[in-house]
Parts: C-alpha cells; structure tokens; sequence
C-alpha cells in the first residue's frame, strides 16, 4: 500500500517560542474577526521534537500502520469513534495505534511521538488543542507520514493535509434556526431572554459552532428582540472549559441567581453541545424561580440527552452520524496510503448514502486552506427522534427499554 518514501530535513536553526495570549474569535459579538495564533506553551518548529539528525528516512518497511489520536474517553462519542477507525483500518489489513491523550496536550504529543517512532504511515487526529501540536506535525510531516484532522482542525501548520468533520458552522447555525422558531422571533413584538453555553475554548470546532449561531441570531440580538440580561455574550466569556457539565451548570447557576429574580423569565439557553446542555437543564431545574419551559439546545445526540429531550428538559440536539464521518476518514485514508490524491471524486466513486461536500476555501488553519470533506448535521427534536435515530438503527432499545447507541 506504500511506496518508499525519502525526505532529507536538514536543521539549520531553531525558532525561539513567544508566549501568546488568547485572541478574539472572528465573528464574536463585540469583535472584529482575528486570525488564531498559537496556543501558549506550543513546542516552536525545529525544537526538540527533531532529533538533529542530518536525514529523517521513511523506508518501506512492508508494514501499513495508521496511528489515531483521541483526545479522551469522557465523551462518548470518542470512544465510539477511535474503535470504529481502529476496526475498520483493521479490516482493510492495517495495522492500528489507538490511544487517547486525557485532554492533555502533552500527553497527546507524547502518544503522536510513539507512533511516529513506531512507524506509522498516516495519523488521524482529533487535537485535544488544535493550535498546540504544531512542532510534533512537523516531524511528522519531515518522516513522509501523512495526516488527517479528524472532526477538530488542526491548527497554525502546513503538515496538515485533509480535515474530515461536519459542517460545524451549520451546527451553530441549526441550533439558532431552532430557537428562532421556537420563540417566534421573526412575528413576536415582545423582546425574548436568551443565555449563550459554548463549548471548549481550546477546540477549534466550538468557535465554529459560536460563529454560526451568532451569526444567525445577531439581527434580532441587534433588533431587541433577543437580550442577554447576564450581558455575557461573548465567546470566550461563555466558553465551557474541556465542554464540562459541572462547569457549565454552575457558571449558569450563578447568572439565574443574578440576573433572573422572580418575575425574569428565561427564555432560551443556546448550548453548543450536549454535555453541556446537560449542566443547563440541571442549572435550570435547580436555580430557575421562572414556570415557564426554558429552550435548550444542544449537539450529538448523547443518550442521556435523548432521554432529557423525551422529558422534556432539553429542546433539541443536533445529530453528526458518527459512523458517517469515520466513514469517510478511512476511505479517505486508504486512498492516500495508496499513494494517491483524493479530492472530490472519492465522494462520487465511494457512492456513500449521506451527504459529503468537497470543500478547498473554508478552513483556513493560519498556514493553509485545508483541503475538507464536510458532512451535512440534522436537528433532532422529540417530533422526530423515532425515525433519525432508533429506525435508521443509530439507537437502539433492550429488553427494558433502555436507550443505548448501537456500536
């Protein structure tokens, strides 16, 4: 499945690291768009994950070994997900290095430097910080081993050479669509309170998915038709660091206890994903004075939520087909361990049954387009969560009725 490959690195100098701090997300509400700069405490390129040596060789050693980085266990679907690649690859006569990194960045080098020295040909990973592995990429990219993003892109490196994800900014999007609906913004006369959750700061996607919300709510935030009485808008202000459910309970504790007296009705809260939307509904049963039905979005269909949404407690999630996107990473991935050039025409010769769109002009990483196949999401409510996910055989039921996610 290889040909030999030979690249000659020659280090002539090493690149002196400067710390950076966070900087604004293009679209944020208040700001003007800027580009991502490194995370700080990235490894700089020509550091020490090069070993100095005059020529990094990849010989053909009649092996074909994929290496997957998770970034951890603690979201279901990446566990579902790092199995899936691994019996797949598998099943296409690879040899797979699977490990999750813990949500540690220096876990997540040191896994991605033991599959390279273990000689792999193609790395697929899911960054557990996008802008943090730039140095560890290089090397990769110095030894001929190729690399896909997987669901998360990789930032601040020309190593990277496909994403595989969803439409994250249609997320955001279908999540807004949902509450606009939902309130009857575009007739209602009355101004309607809203609250933002959005996710990890460190996970690329999240700024999309915030982007794609704001986007599509920002005429009646500018209307008066939306207000945020906490005045917390922005991202990084309502970011839910490493997308937890505790974290985004208390932070929503606190505002209902601050700024939503009796007599202050919430509306809406917009969360980005479904771990997060679980802390909400439980913010919201314990700290809420108001009667009313509060919206509350979410994304991923996690099991738990299925249940929340079939109570009641969570109105909506949006649903990526996790099989669906491993799909296409692994039949991406042979194609490129077979030494060749994927573009647009794998989607038309897979003849896969979902949507996939080629796309060379949206995902920008600061050093390159990233060439991406995208796949299209889908709302999930309680009206239709019978046929998207328990008929289409995603979930399914045991005997007592227990809702589990079909492997």
């Amino acid at each position: 499945m290889k040909k030999t490959k030979l690249i000659i690195i020659t280090i002539v100098s090493a690149l002196i690291l400067s710390a950076c701090s966070s900087t604004p997300v293009a679209g944020e509400i208040g700001t003007e768009p800027a580009v991502q700069k490194p995370a700080a405490g990235e490894a700089p390129t020509g550091s020490a994950d090069y070993d100095g040596s005059a020529a990094n060789v990849r010989q053909d050693d009649g092996r074909t070994v994929v290496g997957i980085s998770m970034p951890d266990r603690l979201l279901e679907r990446w566990n579902h997900d790092g199995t899936f690649l691994k019996e797949h690859f598998e099943d296409k006569g690879c040899e797979v290095i699977l490990k999750y990194a813990n949500n540690l960045i220096d876990t997540q080098i040191s896994d991605i430097r033991s599959m390279i020295d273990g000689g792999a040909d193609l790395l697929v990973i899911t960054a557990v910080d996008g802008a943090a592995l730039s140095s560890i990429l290089d090397k990769a990219k110095s030894q001929g081993i190729k690399i896909i993003a997987y669901d998360r892109l990789l930032m601040n490196s020309d190593a990277v050479d496909y994403y595989v994800s969803y439409d994250n900014y249609k997320v955001g999007v279908l999540q807004a669509e949902y509450i606009i609906a939902a309130l009857g913004l575009k007739n209602s006369k009355d101004s309607k309170n809203i609250e933002f959750v959005t996710g990890d700061p460190v996970d690329n996607n999240a700024r999309f998915f915030y982007r794609g919300a704001v986007d599509t709510l920002m005429p009646y935030i500018e209307s008066g038709k939306l207000t945020v009485p906490s005045n917390q808008q922005g991202f990084y202000e309502t970011s839910t660091a490493q997308w937890s459910t505790d974290i985004a309970q208390q932070r929503l504790q606190i505002i209902l206890n601050s700024y939503y007296p009796e007599g202050v009705k919430l509306d809406a809260v917009l969360c980005a994903n479904d771990s997060t939307a679980l802390g909400a509904t439980r913010a919201i049963e314990s700290d809420y004075v108001g009667t009313n039905s509060v919206v509350v979005t979410g994304q991923d269909a996690d099991v738990a939520n299925i249940y929340s949404i079939i109570e009641g407690k969570q109105s909506m999630t949006v649903f990526k087909a996790l099989r669906d996107e491993s799909v296409v990473a692994v039949a991406l991935g042979l194609s490129i361990l077979e030494d060749e050039e994927p573009d647009g025409k794998l989607i038309m010769s897979s003849g896969w049954d979902f949507d996939c769109s080629y796309n060379t002009t949206d995902y920008d990483n600061g050093s390159k387009v990233v060439t991406s196949f995208l796949l299209s999401p889908i709302t999930i409510t309680k009206d239709n969560l019978e046929d998207e996910l328990f008929d289409t055989g995603y979930y399914a039921r045991n005997a007592s009725g227990l809702i589990y996610a079909v492997e």
